[in-house]
């Protein structure tokens, strides 16, 4: 009995080996499914989107149609020249008032994007200028001078030859008897006492 249960026992593990693989497939297939309908349903948003867009322009236009439609009627040009020149006349004066609008606005605009220019060097202002750490450069005169005028700079320049020479004095002193030197400051002494 013990081998039959060895048996049923590993037939159940070979149950389980082939169930795991039949998951590990449905796993496979479907992550495939699942960038098969993630494909799918980008594609159906973007169709979507693109009949929106359609509907949108079509609103745009027939907006603009309506908007001319009432605020420039086509003119009437049945009648005689007065009524012509009367026309005329009123067509002007709606071009000239749509002038004026069109440059208050222009003003308007040029005013708000000044003060946004105004409000960005404030913004920068407020928030500082980082400087950079500065790095120790050694450099010479000539070097430097070459570095800021590039090639026109062609006199070599030794800053310590134009310096003055000076030509330090020695004073040489007698090495003499120190009770000599006191005796002399003792006497200089008694001079400012008498004074």
């Amino acid at each position: 009995m013990v081998e039959g249960e060895k048996r049923v026992h590993y037939s159940h593990c070979l149950s389980d080996n082939s169930s795991n693989a039949k998951k590990k497939k449905k796993k496979t297939l479907s992550t495939k499914n699942k960038s098969d309908s993630l494909s799918f349903l980008q594609s159906l948003i973007l169709q979507v989107a693109a009949t929106w867009l359609e509907k949108e322009k079509k609103d745009l236009i027939a907006s603009k149609e309506a908007y001319m439609a009432e605020n420039c009627p086509a003119p009437n040009l049945s009648g005689d020249q007065a009524a012509l020149m009367e026309t005329c006349k009123k067509l002007h004066a709606l071009i000239d008032k749509a002038d004026e609008e069109r440059y208050d606005l222009e003003a308007k605009v040029g005013k708000a994007d000044k003060e946004i220019e105004d409000l960005k060097i404030k913004v920068v202002d407020l928030a500082g200028v980082k400087k950079p750490a500065l790095k120790k450069v050694r450099m010479s005169a000539d070097a430097m001078l070459k570095a800021l005028l590039g090639s026109k700079h062609t006199v070599n320049l030794d800053l310590r030859a134009n310096l003055k020479q000076v030509k330090k004095e020695v004073k040489e002193e007698a090495v003499g008897d120190w009770r000599k030197n006191i005796e002399d400051k003792a006497d200089r002494k008694k001079m400012f006492e008498t004074a």
